[in-house]
């Protein structure tokens, strides 16, 4: 790809250098790569291809890194990528994916932290500002000059992106707010607020009364959002200013997506699909888990929206990434709310409906369940309110070190009164959602919808429930109460027993499959523990009949997690019966974008790796 000025750019100090017309054509260059990128390797290209020339601007007038540039939520942050020294990892196919989607110190000194949730760029610069301040107070130098927080692409409904803008309101000294105004989240914007917004786009930035002003802020309008020079005269102005400022940009999200991209559903402007672009040599492979058990959730309940008008849908945005699609959107109505970026007045808004009778059904990604943790365990469980939490993409995946999911049993499995279940097949997690949002449900709970393991043996065919499962399950359900206290034995053994959690059930029934097949065979029973919120202890304590060794296995972290609740139980409870319990799972670490398999290895959970362990211990014993 021919990049020829944007080849010549090492650093921000390259682009001072360059004309008017040049930084034109060096946003034309971005731009070519970025489409052409998206089409190769996907990512968030929508938002890239609106904030380019923003991108352009702010490293033409500032000085990064004494002035300190804090995009949020980050995935707004490749043409600052390229600008600082990292064009290569998006115009050269063989260093794709060499550079994160987001900002990371790590990779240069021109990012200020990590960041993939949303919404917290104000706050960040309202701490970075204010100790500029104080260290100024006491005579002291400091690497802080300007502090720029560029928020938008949906960011602004965050609560605490409400809360910067409040903090900063009140704030002393120089705080640059650039609110890239693209008129999109991840899907539509929702909430009140756009509406103002675009009352002050219409009028130039003159509407009255100005959302910004109210908190305090100074305030700037630039129509010309997408106009590289605008924005550097924009920039110049409110340059080393002396009170915090908001300067409210007119973007157009995915502004440069051609006629091939179209073809593909995917266009500049208002499309959904354009916030995350897949490699177009993606297109018609099979749905992934979140989306594949997503639709199916949706669909089960929108045939139940008719005769149940108490069941309501809640997204706090990313309604795509989980199955929530237009068509459901459009055919639920007011029986599907899109929040925002709002995970905390998601949860609270859930609990409110349910008190109302409603049976709510909140859905997000594990990842953004941490936010409202505080929401989960005061307003949802402390009152007990029958809200439904679908949690998506839990456990292992190979997501970035920002959205990881391998952190939400250890989240959801120690808050009080929170049933938390880990359905292993689609028709378990019908079931399960069918229970949860029923009037004989009438407490909090939080299914974990299944991973790629399971949909693998689904689609397969291999993890379909035995029929003597399905009717004791069944029976369970007709029978009230919490139908899925208890374990259930998929194989009855001896020696030892295999518990897998959620997609590591999966894999504890190929651990069995090769005990099995050893020169000296090991009849292992297979145990599916189908939640994880308390302990089955009647199966628990039936083991230690025929049982030496009890196995866990769950794709998240060990540390606080499920496993070593088991081990706890016959250590505590059972302290001289002869039972061992051997535990597999996550180290406690961030990891960046590991491939499952390589997790696996890298935590001894293959399968060998677990045979081995099983066939080490039992190697002393006689076996039976």
């Amino acid at each position: 790809m021919r990049t020829d000025l944007l080849d010549k750019i090492s650093g921000p100090q390259d682009v001072k250098h360059l004309t008017p017309q040049e930084l034109v054509e060096l946003c034309k260059e971005i731009r070519t790569a970025f489409v052409a990128f998206g089409k190769e390797h996907g990512g968030h290209i929508g938002s890239n291809l609106g904030l380019v020339e923003a991108s352009v601007a702010l490293h033409y007038v500032f000085d990064s890194p004494q002035d300190k540039i804090i995009f949020d939520v980050s995935h707004q942050a490749y043409a600052h990528k390229m600008l600082t020294g990292r064009a290569d990892a998006f115009t050269k196919a063989e260093q794709f994916g060499t550079v994160t989607g987001f900002t990371n110190p790590a990779e240069s000194e021109h990012d200020q932290f990590v960041l993939g949730h949303t919404g917290t760029a104000i706050s960040l610069a309202c701490g970075m500002a204010q100790a500029r301040n104080l260290a100024h107070e006491h005579g002291q130098t400091t690497d802080v000059n300007n502090v720029v927080a560029i928020i938008g692409d949906g960011a602004l409904s965050s609560a605490v992106a409400f809360e910067g803008l409040n903090n900063a309101g009140c704030q002393q000294g120089n705080l640059i707010i650039v609110l890239n105004d693209n008129e999109m989240s991840i899907a539509e914007n929702h909430g009140g607020m756009y509406g103002t917004l675009a009352k002050m786009r219409e009028s130039g930035g003159s509407y009255q009364p100005n959302l910004f002003e109210a908190f305090g802020l100074d305030y700037r309008y630039v129509e010309g959002g997408n106009d590289v020079n605008a924005l550097v005269k924009a920039f110049q102005d409110v340059k080393n200013s002396e009170q915090p400022i908001v300067v409210h940009i007119h973007t157009t999200k995915g502004l440069g997506m051609d006629a091939q991209d179209a073809e593909h559903g995917v266009r500049e402007g208002h499309c959904e699909r354009n916030h995350w672009q897949d490699p177009l040599r993606d297109e018609g492979k099979p749905l992934g888990a979140r989306k594949y058990y997503g639709q199916k959730v949706m669909d089960h309940i929108r045939a139940r929206l008719v005769g149940e008008p108490n069941v309501v849908v809640i997204s706090p945005a990313t309604p795509g990434s989980n199955g929530i699609v237009p068509e459901f959107r459009k055919a639920a109505g007011s029986h599907y709310v899109d929040t925002g970026i709002t995970e905390e007045h998601a949860v609270s808004y859930a609990s409110g409906l349910a008190k109302a009778g409603c049976r709510p059904v909140v859905a997000t990604s594990a990842t953004f369940f941490q936010r409202t943790f505080d929401q989960l365990q005061q307003e949802v469980s402390l009152n007990g309110q029958p809200v439904t939490l679908l949690s998506f993409g839990g456990g292992m995946t190979g997501a970035d070190n920002t959205h990881s999911g391998a952190f939400d049993i250890a989240m959801f499995g120690n808050i009080p009164g929170l049933t938390c279940l880990a359905p292993t097949s689609a028709s378990m997690l019908l079931d399960m959602v069918d229970w949860s949002t029923s009037l004989e449900n009438t407490k909090p709970v939080v299914i974990r919808v299944p991973g790629n393991a399971v949909l693998q043996a689904d689609r397969g065919g291999l993890d379909e429930t035995p029929v003597n499962v399905q009717a004791a399950l069944h029976a369970r359900i007709e029978g009230h109460g919490q139908p899925w206290s208890r374990y259930v034995t998929r194989q009855h053994g001896s020696q030892v027993a295999l518990i897998g959690l959620g997609d590591a059930h999966v894999w504890a029934g190929e651990v069995v499959d090769a005990l099995a097949e050893l020169d000296e065979p090991i009849h292992a029973s297979w145990i599916n523990p189908l939640q994880f919120s308390s302990l089955d202890e009647s199966t628990l304590r039936a083991l230690i009949q025929n049982h030496s060794l009890v196995v866990t296995l769950e794709d998240g972290q060990l540390e606080g997690g499920w496993g070593e609740k088991i081990t706890a139980f016959y250590q505590n409870e059972l302290p001289g019966m002869p039972m061992h319990v051997l535990n597999f799972g996550l180290a406690k670490a961030f990891t960046d974008r590991v491939p499952v398999d390589e997790q696996r290895k890298d935590n001894h959970m293959t399968t060998q790796d677990i045979v081995n362990a099983i066939c080490c211990y039992l190697s002393g014993e006689t076996r039976a």
